[in-house]
């Protein structure tokens, strides 16, 4: 009994465990297959930026190395290229602004400027400003403009509508005094001036002599002469001697005609004789050279106009010039008229004028020396007598002779002729006293 419970206990375990190796043998439930992806066509592959960078990462083998260096170059460059286009697209506005600011400035300095004093600096971008065609203005001074060279009372460029101040002139010498200035000497000299040796001998002494040795006038006790006029008919050798006093003296020389000390506005032509003997001071020793006088130093009357009354203007600070509080020092004054008769007494006064010279017709031993030096390079026939026409009875003057002269070598060129006859000056003798006493020919403009 005892040995079959247990052998009967065994055979009961035996049939569960029959019955778990028959669990486990069972097939498994039946499982559907997954849905597809996406249902309908094949998609196509993407192109462009983005399809590209979704790429992947490939590592090169050794076999296209050289074109990963290539490439690598190529994207330097493009990066490089890439740089420059930024900057470029940085600094376009820049050079644009530049380039606009360059264009006004060339503008404003290319269109027509007008000269103006500066009357007073406001601060270091507005001044005070007048022009002599109207009244004071208040105005800008543009950057380019150097301010430490601007002081009041000089001399600037202003833009021709809005007067800005768009420069400076750096010489405060008046244009037209600079012109005025001599600076080649001429070619005539005392030489050829013929039979006026006592006119040259004054002048000398008035003008030449009180510049070169003023201790002579010193030891004496007297003043030198201010100045001399020279006075006579047309012709006979008044600016033809102030050329020669040109030529002889190593002075400055300032020349100028009357008429051009006559100006448009008021108050310029008072300004220029100013300006005129102020430069004539800076640069003495010299001499100032006044042709034609009466244009403006004609007797004072009732003017009737502003333009008689502007010449009076302008003849009242020519005598304040030549005899005012200011001295003169290394200043003469030459003057030069043919209508002595027409000048202003307080012009002629002595003080300001002290030596007055006088020209007359020439003389026969006069026209013998001045045909000499006419006719010494021409080339004269044998039959050519010229006392003939020396000791002729018409008035001739100096200009008369030398016209005489030329007209004769005119007459022989036109015959194509090297040598000038006898018969040649008595034709232009004739036709150079026709002209002066008769004047244009009859018939000369039918």
């Amino acid at each position: 009994m005892g040995q079959g419970t247990p052998g009967g206990m065994n055979r009961q375990g035996h049939p569960g465990d029959r019955k778990q190796d028959g669990s486990d043998k069972k097939e498994k439930k039946f499982e559907p297959a997954a849905p597809p992806a996406r249902v309908g066509r094949k998609q196509r592959k993407q192109k462009g930026p983005d399809a590209a960078s979704r790429l992947p990462t490939v590592t090169p083998v050794s076999k296209c190395k050289l074109r990963l260096l290539k490439l690598e170059r190529v994207k330097d460059y493009l990066l490089m290229e890439e740089e420059f286009v930024a900057y470029q697209e940085r600094l376009k506005p820049q050079e644009e602004k530049a380039e606009e600011d360059r264009s006004k400035v060339d503008d404003l300095r290319g269109s027509p400027m007008s000269v103006g004093n500066l009357e007073e600096l406001i601060d270091e971008n507005h001044a005070i400003v007048s022009s002599s065609v109207g009244p004071e203005y208040y105005v800008g001074i543009l950057s380019f403009v150097d301010k430490d060279q601007l002081e009041p009372g000089c001399a600037i460029l202003m833009h021709n509508k809005v007067l800005s101040v768009v420069g400076l002139l750096q010489d405060e010498v008046d244009p037209m005094v600079s012109v005025m200035k001599v600076e080649k000497a001429p070619l005539e000299s005392y030489a050829d001036i013929g039979g006026l040796d006592a006119q040259i001998q004054e002048i000398k002494e008035a003008v030449e002599l009180p510049l070169t040795h003023p201790e002579l006038y010193e030891d004496i006790g007297i003043k030198p002469p201010k100045g001399v006029i020279l006075y006579g008919e047309p012709g006979t050798g008044k600016t033809l001697l102030a050329k020669a006093v040109a030529n002889s003296t190593s002075a400055t020389f300032l020349r100028v005609v009357g008429s051009e000390l006559i100006q448009k506005y008021l108050g310029d032509g008072p300004k220029l004789v100013r300006e005129l003997f102020r430069v004539a001071d800076d640069l003495s020793p010299s001499i100032v050279f006044i042709d034609e006088i009466d244009a403006v130093g004609t007797k004072r009357y009732d003017a009737h106009s502003g333009g008689e009354r502007e010449i009076q203007r302008t003849m009242l600070e020519l005598l304040n010039q030549l005899d005012g509080f200011d001295s003169r020092g290394d200043v003469k004054v030459i003057l030069a008229t043919n209508r002595i008769e027409s000048l202003d007494p307080a012009l002629l006064r002595p003080g300001r004028i002290d030596r007055k010279i006088e020209f007359p017709l020439p003389d026969i031993k006069t026209r013998r020396r001045i045909f000499q030096i006419h006719t010494s390079r021409m080339t004269l026939a044998d039959d050519v007598n010229l006392e003939e026409f020396v000791m002729t009875k018409d008035e001739f003057s100096g200009a008369d002779i030398k016209a005489i002269c030329t007209e004769a070598g005119l007459l022989a060129l036109r015959e194509r002729r090297m040598k000038v006859t006898h018969p040649d000056f008595k034709k232009a003798k004739d036709k150079v006293m026709f002209k002066k006493k008769e004047g244009v020919p009859e018939g000369l403009y039918m």
